[in-house]
């Protein structure tokens, strides 16, 4: 047996259900023969992106895998690897590398050495008898802790070598941790003790599929829950206690709840410092649930570390909390939120229901919402002005019916999670909303998801206008027009194989979004490209081009 077979071997033993791919690399054809679907993308950073989105959509339950070839094809990856990582997605990366004969040799381009710093684990296999190995030590870690995309780098030596013996592998699972009781005692006393304690959730609560006990937890101490973008959706946005998500916005409310908090619980957040979310204000009680000890102490003063899975955290500080007798439910401060948010919402009603023309992003937004069933769609935003007009009024009422992403704020990384994420639940409606800038990063990606019939649903926003740069571009623009981007997007939809629409009128839309729908049941991708103002409003941020 050749080591590529190995490899396809393996992968078919783990359950894989496809690899997003970009040839050359025989172990694409390998795993063709043995019933793996290959699907083949225009660029290596939107078939990373596939395989990410995948991952996420499933919790890391189903692992997305992304096949490449050596040198070009590794080096073209990079971006994916480093969205992946920020994001702490664990996706399986098997790029082909040189004869080990050549290692080192400039230009050669070695991808273990190079992905060091954007990938949780990386190995170079050189003989086809590592294989194996390495493999089962790559699942393990990928199922293990926090995640993040792990490398595989196969030799030119490995992958055509002969297999010496019989082929046995053997799925591997992966292992889950509990915290220190002692510091669960701890932290279940001061959570008691707070009279405004609120609960920071990030997307370890996704992956460790924790939402039931986030509901109970929450509803236990009566503390408003607030999610971090790669979090929006661990928590019910339905739910009374419920304020929502931020990125660089900053919806007033939000950052209320934040001020009056005397105790913030941290659960499955890495509390990063990020201009894309929300930090949390000092002179608090922190505890920090997280599933790495390289989370802890890393920007705050953690007053109760938990170190551990998000799920079997909170059943323990659930267990802890009845003990002592807490249950408060959602009571006063539930309804406070609840008012809060309503209050936000009212305000910008008229944006949400704008009849301008050009159309206000936020109309669109706003039919969406009362379009689609917030539980059989997954939606996702790209970077920029798309997701920060998105994140405060999506309302995501299950797990992972919103994808968030961003602290890598790459443009154009939404188009292959899209596509992950219909791969993962084909019978959701899959909807990613772009800028004109972003979909010029990928947009030829939209005939991968034709010709494999994977049947999402592109919104674009075209201002013809870099909005987010302008500050950034003002004499470039004014003397040459630098900050101008153009195109009819949806004819170049058309051409690519998936159906192509132009909204310039708001009650087009509605229609536009009914025709893109019954497109995507028969596997056709649609794209629906809305001219819209140029002028873009935040929540938190100042108006600009208005």
């Amino acid at each position: 047996m050749k080591g590529f077979d190995v490899i396809a071997q393996v992968l078919k033993a783990e359950g894989v259900e496809f690899v997003a791919c970009y040839p050359r690399n025989p172990v694409i054809e390998a795993c063709a023969k043995v019933g793996i679907r290959p699907i083949v993308c225009r660029q290596e950073r939107v078939g990373f992106g596939i395989a990410d989105g995948f991952s996420r959509v499933t919790n890391g339950k189903r692992l997305g895998v992304f096949i490449c070839q050596h040198g070009p094809g590794a080096e073209n990856a990079f971006a994916g690897a480093a969205q992946a990582f920020s994001d702490n997605v664990p996706v399986l990366f098997i790029p082909a590398g040189e004869a080990s004969t050549k290692r080192g040799i400039t230009p050669n381009f070695n991808a273990c050495d190079n992905y060091a710093h954007v990938t949780k684990w990386s190995t170079y296999v050189t003989q086809t008898s590592r294989l194996v190995p390495a493999l089962r030590h790559a699942f393990y870690r990928l199922r293990t802790g926090k995640g993040g995309p792990v490398l595989v780098e196969t030799a030119q030596d490995a992958l055509f070598g002969e297999l010496e013996g019989e082929f046995a592998y053997r799925p591997v699972s992966g292992s889950r941790y509990a915290p220190d009781q002692g510091e669960v005692t701890a932290a279940v006393a001061a959570l008691a003790a707070a009279e405004r304690p609120v609960l920071h959730v990030g997307q370890g609560v996704l992956f460790a599929q924790a939402t039931d006990e986030l509901v109970a937890l929450a509803e236990a101490l009566d503390a408003p829950v607030i999610t971090t973008m790669p979090g929006k959706s661990a928590f019910p946005e339905n739910h009374l206690l419920s304020v929502g998500a931020s990125a660089i916005t900053k919806p007033p409310h939000l950052l209320q709840i934040y001020r009056e908090a005397d105790c913030v619980f941290a659960i499955g957040s890495s509390l990063t410092r990020t201009p894309y979310g929300t930090n949390v204000p000092g002179g608090k009680v922190m505890i920090q649930a997280t599933v790495s000890e390289d989370d802890i102490h890393k920007e705050y003063a953690i007053d109760h570390a938990l170190v551990g899975d998000a799920r079997l955290t909170l059943q323990a500080v659930l267990a802890g909390l009845e003990e002592l007798g807490v249950n408060r439910g959602a009571g006063p401060r539930a309804q406070a939120v609840a008012r809060a948010k309503r209050g936000f919402l009212d305000e910008w009603a008229s944006e949400l229901s704008s009849d301008e023309v050009p159309i206000n992003q936020y109309r669109i937004i706003g039919d969406m919402l009362k379009h689609l069933d917030g539980a059989e769609t997954i939606i996702t935003h790209d970077a920029g002005t798309p997701r920060e007009q998105i994140i405060s009024f999506w309302e995501a009422p299950v797990p992972r019916s919103y994808i968030g992403w961003g602290k890598s704020t790459q443009l154009g990384f939404g188009l292959g999670a899209i596509m992950g994420a219909k791969l993962a639940e084909p019978d959701k409606i899959c909807v990613n909303i772009m800028g004109d800038a972003a979909i010029g990063m990928v947009g030829m990606d939209i005939e991968t998801a034709a010709r494999n019939r994977i049947g999402i649903i592109t919104v674009i926003f075209n201002n013809g206008i870099m909005a987010i740069e302008s500050d950034s571009l003002v004499d470039a623009h004014t003397d040459f027009g630098a900050n101008f981007v153009g195109g009819n997007y949806a004819v170049m939809a058309e051409s690519l194989g998936a159906l192509g629409q132009r909204v310039t009128k708001p009650d087009e839309f509605i229609p536009a979004l009914d025709r893109a729908i019954s497109a995507t049941r028969d596997g056709r991708p649609a794209v629906i490209e809305v001219v819209v103002k140029a002028g873009y409003k935040w929540p938190g941020r100042p108006t600009s081009l208005d």
